[in-house]
């Protein structure tokens, strides 16, 4: 019989689960080639503004394949409703039969994104962090800087966001955890006095110029995941050393790789995947100095690997 999971559960076995791991065992498989990932499903709302994007694959030889379907809806939160949803559906890969429905509202994509941020970090990250730059004061730029606590030694941040009441939110609430957070609207803010950053907003025009960046930069963009977003100025992308992508396969289609690569700032030769660079050393950050950017567009590998890690959590109580 098909186990219907709620939130509360999920949340509930993660708290013995490491989704940095998990994920970034699964951008190695990935980069070996032992998953398979159709094209990503999206559908693009104009009124209200929203999408909801499908994701799914298998690793081969493994018992399972996962669907996931999530949403945002960003004028939700004016009428009572929180910008994310969504689902995974678990399947026995042997047979098709649909073992677990997770209804996790989102959290797991968020989680999964999350860890994929603390990831980049591990490998890409100046040895000394001087202070961390949020561009988005939601949910997952509260995230980032909670997954990326277990990865670099830093507590001083500035959030960058467009929502005065939301930064002030935010502030408060990241502070709880000691974090000591400036909150601006000014992206020159962010880019003068940080060189590590991370950006999570659903931008369609970019939020950082070339010339805002400076040497020893690292740059994890997250938010660009459809055609028609956009968070960094397609020549900061061929200014950088390094350019480290989650799929170089679906970057030429969305991210902000697919951006710089259709201006011709870019080849595609000049990309490398995360999972690829995680067993080399020598791909690791090199210098001080490098300018490197992580572009992030999600990858179904990711909703596979927590949808199976919190499973495992569950199923010996079945």
């Amino acid at each position: 019989m098909t186990k219907i999971v709620d939130l509360q559960q999920i949340k509930e076995v993660l708290k013995n689960i490491d989704p940095i791991q998990e994920i970034e065992d699964g951008f190695v498989e990935f980069s070996r080639g032992k998953v398979v990932v159709p094209p990503v499903g999206e559908m693009i709302f104009e009124d209200p503004p929203g999408e909801a994007h499908i994701k799914y694959g298998f690793i081969k030889n493994d018992d399972y394949y996962v669907i996931k379907i999530a949403s945002g809806f960003y004028n939700n939160p004016k009428i009572g409703l929180p910008s994310y949803d969504g689902l995974m559906l678990l399947f026995n890969q042997k047979t098709g039969v649909l073992i677990s429905i997770l209804l996790d509202e989102g959290h797991l994509t968020n989680v999964r994104t999350a860890a994929a941020g603390a990831v980049v970090a591990k490998y890409l990250a100046p040895k000394k962090v001087h202070r961390i730059g949020i561009f988005g004061a939601g949910v997952q730029g509260r995230m980032q800087l909670e997954y990326l606590e277990n990865i670099i030694d830093c507590k001083d941040v500035i959030v960058w966001g467009i929502d005065k009441q939301e930064l002030d939110d935010y502030k408060k609430e990241m502070e709880k955890q000691d974090f000591k957070v400036e909150t601006t609207m000014q992206s020159e803010n962010v880019t003068s006095s940080c060189n590590f950053i991370v950006t999570c907003t659903p931008s369609t025009k970019p939020l950082i110029q070339v010339d805002q960046i400076e040497k020893g930069t690292h740059i994890t963009a997250m938010g660009s995941d459809t055609p028609v977003k956009q968070e960094l100025d397609a020549a900061i992308l061929g200014k950088a050393d390094r350019i480290v992508v989650d799929s170089i396969e679906q970057v030429q289609s969305r991210g902000e790789s697919y951006h710089a690569l259709k201006s011709g700032m870019i080849k595609k030769e000049d990309l490398i995947e995360l999972g690829t660079i995680i067993p080399e050393k020598t791909l690791h950050r090199q210098s001080d100095d490098e300018i490197t950017i992580a572009d992030l567009t999600g990858v179904a590998v990711q909703d596979i690997q927590i949808t199976k890690a919190v499973w495992k959590g569950i199923a010996p109580t079945e």
